[in-house]
């Protein structure tokens, strides 16, 4: 069972690792990684097998040397039990800050070393950092997130207008309080 979901793991991850430049979503150029540490809230997701019990999450970033970001992100399930993944992201090229990598610490990161990164792109960010749509560059991945917990239905339109206009389907957005 354990080699069953490495390989299906492996499979899932090798896809997140791979983009198609040429179709790969607009990006916000520098992001500011001093700015952009702190508490973000997950508005709303693209499915994903990871967080397939979560029904709110939440992501820490704090800036490390050499422009590394330790990332640290909660998941309270809908029984109410908060899971937690420690990791890491560092920029895919030197100098670029608004796609990074990012890993994870855990027996499959440790395993499959190679394998176990995925995409980080920052799509959008407004100007004060209160909002950001985060994504992979094959589109399968995406996430709405905010500083606040709760966010205006007018920030919400926006997002989605950013969303739309970077080729994501929306459709499929798990929200805030919902699991899947």
């Amino acid at each position: 069972m354990r080699i069953a979901a490495a390989l299906f793991s492996a499979l899932l991850l090798a896809g997140c690792a791979s983009s198609n430049a040429v179709d790969a979503p607009r990006t916000v150029g520098d992001v500011d990684l001093q700015r952009y540490q702190g508490t973000w809230y997950e508005q709303a997701r693209l499915p994903m097998f990871f967080q397939r019990d979560c029904v709110r999450s939440e992501a820490r970033y704090r800036l490390q040397d050499e422009g590394r970001v330790e990332v640290v992100n909660r998941c309270e399930t809908a029984s109410g039990e908060w899971k937690e993944a420690r990791g890491e992201a560092v920029p895919q090229q030197p100098g670029r800050t608004d796609k990074l990598w990012v890993r994870f610490d855990n027996w499959f990161s440790n395993l499959f070393p190679g394998l176990s990164k995925g995409h980080y792109w920052v799509l959008y960010l407004d100007d004060d950092y209160s909002v950001a749509l985060v994504g992979s560059p094959d589109r399968d991945y995406l996430w709405l997130l905010s500083r606040e917990e709760r966010i205006d239905s007018a920030t919400r339109e926006r997002l989605l207008d950013e969303a739309h206009r970077r080729g994501y389907d929306t459709d499929e957005l798990i929200w805030r309080g919902e699991a899947r």
